[in-house]
C-alpha cells in the first residue's frame, strides 16, 4: 500500500478535526476581562479612608499655633508700655495719699502737743509770753517741718519704690508670658507635624500590607487566568502537532512543533505592580 493511501484516511481525519476546531469560536470571556483583576484589600480601603480623614486633619493645631503666635506679638508689642519714666504710675497705690495724709495729720497732733508743753512749761516758769518761749517755740517749729518734710518725702519714696518694682515685675512676667506664648505656638506646629507623620506612617503600613495582599489575590487571578487561556488555545496547538506529523509522513517539510508559551510568574509580575502601589502610600503627608 502507497503511503499517501495510508495516510489519506488520517488526513480526512484531519480535514474533519479542523473544520470543527476553526469553526467554533472562543470563548474569551472565560480568560478576559475584569474578573480577573484583583480587588481592592480591605487594609488598602482602610488606608485610604484614614488618608482622606488626615487631610486638613493639621488645620486645628495650625490654628492654635497661629493664635498663640499672635498673642505672643501682641505681649511682646505691649512691653514697650511698661517701660520709660512714667511706666511705675499704673502701679502707684491709690491709697498713698490717704497713707501720706494720715500720718502727717498724725505727725501734726504730736507737734501741736509739744508745742503746748513748751507753752505749759513757760506758764510754769513764769515766762509766758516772752522771747524765751518764743525762741524754744520757733526752734520747735522749725525743727518739726523739717522733720515733716523729710517724713512725707520718706513715705513718697517708698510709694515709688514699691511702684518701680511691681513695674518691673510687671515686665519680666509679661516677657516670660510672651515667651510661654511663643514656645506653646511651636508646640503646636510639632504636634501638627506629629500628627500628619504618625498618620503617613499609618496609612503607608496598612497601604503597603494591602497592596501585598492584592497581590497574592491577583496572582492566583492571573493563574486561573491563563490556565483558562491555555485550555481555549490546548486543541488549536493539539491540531498544529497533528498536521505537522501528517505533512513530514507525506514528505513535505513539516513546521515547528507547538511549545505551549512560558508565561511570567503570576505572584512575581503581581508582587512588582504591588510593591510599586505600596510605595505610593509611604508618600503620603510626607
Amino acid at each position: 500500500m502507497a503511503i499517501s493511501e495510508f495516510i489519506e484516511p488520517a488526513i480526512k481525519d484531519y480535514a474533519t478535526q479542523a473544520t470543527a476546531t476553526y469553526s467554533a469560536p472562543i470563548d474569551t470571556s472565560q480568560f478576559t476581562g475584569r474578573q480577573f483583576v484583583a480587588g481592592e484589600d480591605p487594609l488598602q480601603t482602610q488606608a485610604i479612608g484614614l488618608a482622606q480623614q488626615g487631610v486638613g486633619s493639621y488645620q486645628p493645631f495650625l490654628s492654635a499655633a497661629q493664635a498663640a503666635q499672635t498673642q505672643a506679638a501682641g505681649t511682646v508689642g505691649g512691653l514697650g508700655a511698661l517701660t520709660g519714666p512714667q511706666a511705675y504710675q499704673p502701679f502707684m497705690s491709690p491709697y498713698q495719699s490717704q497713707v501720706i495724709d494720715t500720718t502727717l495729720a498724725e505727725y501734726d497732733k504730736q507737734g501741736a502737743a509739744g508745742e503746748q508743753q513748751i507753752r505749759d512749761a513757760a506758764v510754769m516758769s513764769g515766762n509766758f509770753g516772752g522771747g524765751r518761749e518764743g525762741a524754744q517755740l520757733g526752734q520747735y517749729q522749725s525743727d518739726r517741718l523739717g522733720d515733716r518734710a523729710a517724713l512725707q518725702a520718706q513715705l513718697l519714696a517708698q510709694g515709688f519704690g514699691q511702684a518701680q518694682n511691681l513695674a518691673q515685675q510687671n515686665f519680666t512676667n509679661q516677657g516670660t508670658l510672651a515667651g510661654l506664648q511663643s514656645g506653646l505656638a511651636g508646640q503646636q506646629y510639632g504636634l501638627s507635624n506629629f500628627a500628619r507623620q504618625s498618620m503617613g506612617q499609618d496609612v503607608s503600613a496598612l497601604g503597603s500590607l494591602g497592596a501585598l495582599r492584592q497581590a497574592q489575590q491577583q496572582a492566583l487571578l492571573t493563574a486561573d487566568q491563563q490556565a483558562a487561556q491555555t485550555a481555549a488555545y490546548e486543541p488549536y496547538g493539539r491540531l498544529g502537532q497533528y498536521g505537522n506529523t501528517l505533512t513530514g509522513l507525506a514528505g513535505g517539510v513539516a513546521g515547528p512543533q507547538y511549545a505551549e508559551p512560558t508565561a511570567p510568574s503570576p505572584y512575581t509580575t503581581a508582587l512588582s505592580t504591588a510593591l510599586g502601589v505600596g510605595g505610593l502610600y509611604g508618600k503620603i503627608f510626607k
